[in-house]
């Protein structure tokens, strides 16, 4: 699919991350106090959706749906709601729309506007469903021979997290306590984690929901959107926790989200296939079609007022499981899945030290370290450091992009009195 030609100069930009063809949505306040509303990307400005919306050029059916700052409204609609808003928009922003004259007054510069969390999280579950990166972490704790758990290639392994810390883009981390417990130690200890790390991943975001097992068809017609996601981890916190079950508190100091969620729709150009499979899936996992998508990402460290440099380059495709699968099986023991359900990938990793998608494989859990430019060396995430994750599928002559997915870490609090 071509460059669908905007009115506005900057959407046609082949830089842009928001061309026409993208129609990204989120929440923002176009200035310093002003409430916030939905609003969707366009080259260097949001279109202000809501008053849209209020002054009656947007007429979705069942509306107004756009009257909060959310866009929860939206997705539980359904698909043909969301195919109406990306047409109806298509037609005000597109070259030669007769309306150029009502629209433009409802445009604001992208610089000045506050970003805010574009939908209300349901629930949140993470994935372990890259094989590059379960590799990676299995050679490291279990060895070469047994890298892969015994399920790995059978089943969508994953944990329910915590929708309550999940947060966007530019929101500070602080470093987390937890129980810390060394090999050689006799007992834990409480103290902030030394092994914190980021973890690249996609986000998929759950717009209609469902009642009992889905096929995975049906799992990919319920996606409303994607976004990048940053599930931060502390290492050391889940070495002693996770045995004998999953990750609990080094999962839940914060996930980090772009603020921009790019629909489905925006993406079916960039559609493409998992990778061959080693053992065959059960039927209930079995793919209609290509289900993962080529999108380039990035991951770019920046020590507190030093210079930026991107650590790993990797993209989605690298994914063993898709998001449908991965919902297909969250929903196959009978698990309702609400609109607004959050689902992250897992890590995304590629085959090569530079495309690895954590501190933890790139450093090799610390033995390793990472030389920065600036001649500074990383084990894993110091105090200051930013973790700004990028990407973007890449189009004939334009961009799909999501936005900057970023967060600075900040100390740990002081030991409080009661630890």
């Amino acid at each position: 699919m071509p460059l669908i030609r905007a009115w506005l100069d900057s959407a046609n930009d082949p830089e842009t991350a928001f061309p026409l063809n993208n129609l990204a949505l989120g929440v923002f306040a176009p200035q310093a106090g002003a409430p916030a509303r939905c609003g969707v990307a366009l080259g260097d400005r949001v279109v202000d959706a809501a008053a849209l919306e209020a002054a009656g050029l947007l007429a979705l059916p069942g509306g107004p749906l756009l009257d909060r700052a959310v866009w929860n409204p939206v997705m539980e609609a359904g698909p043909a709601i969301w195919a109406a808003l990306r047409e109806q928009l298509s037609a005000l922003l597109a070259e030669g729309a007769p309306r150029r004259d009502e629209v433009a007054p409802h445009l604001w510069p992208m610089a000045e506007a506050t970003l805010h969390m574009p939908f209300r999280v349901a629930e949140f579950t993470d994935f372990y469903a890259g094989r590059h990166h379960a590799t990676n972490v299995g050679t490291m704790f279990r060895g070469a021979e047994n890298a892969l758990p015994p399920n790995w290639l059978h089943i969508p392994i994953g944990y329910n997290g915590r929708a309550s810390s999940v947060v966007v883009s530019g929101t500070p981390v602080r470093r987390p306590w937890g129980q810390l417990k060394g090999p050689d130690d006799a007992a834990p200890r409480f103290a902030p984690s030394a092994r914190f790390d980021l973890e690249l991943e996609m986000g998929a975001i759950v717009g209609t929901p469902s009642e009992g097992p889905i096929s995975v068809a049906q799992a990919d017609e319920m996606i409303f959107g994607y976004v990048l996601l940053n599930d931060w981890s502390a290492r050391d916190i889940q070495a002693w926790e996770y045995q004998p079950l999953g990750p609990f508190q080094a999962k839940a100091t914060a996930t980090t989200i772009s603020p921009w969620i790019v629909m489905r729709a925006a993406l079916e150009p960039f559609r493409c296939d998992t990778p061959a499979r080693e053992v065959p899936l059960l039927p209930y996992l079995r793919e209609p079609g290509p289900m993962l998508y080529d999108i380039a990402l990035e991951v770019a460290l920046a020590p507190e007022n030093g210079t930026e440099a991107v650590i790993a380059r990797t993209n989605y495709r690298e994914m063993y499981y898709s998001a449908a699968q991965q919902l297909a099986h969250h929903a196959s023991a009978g698990s309702p899945m609400r609109s607004g359900d959050l689902l992250g990938s897992g890590t995304i990793s590629g085959p090569t030290r530079d495309s690895r998608g954590s501190m933890l494989e790139i450093a090799w859990g610390g033995k390793e370290p990472l030389a920065l430019p600036d001649g500074q060396e990383r084990r894993f995430l110091e105090d200051g450091d930013t973790v700004t994750l990028r990407g973007a599928a890449q189009g004939d002559g334009y961009r799909i992009g999501f936005g900057d997915c970023a967060g600075q870490l900040l100390p740990a609090i002081d030991r409080p009195d009661w630890a």
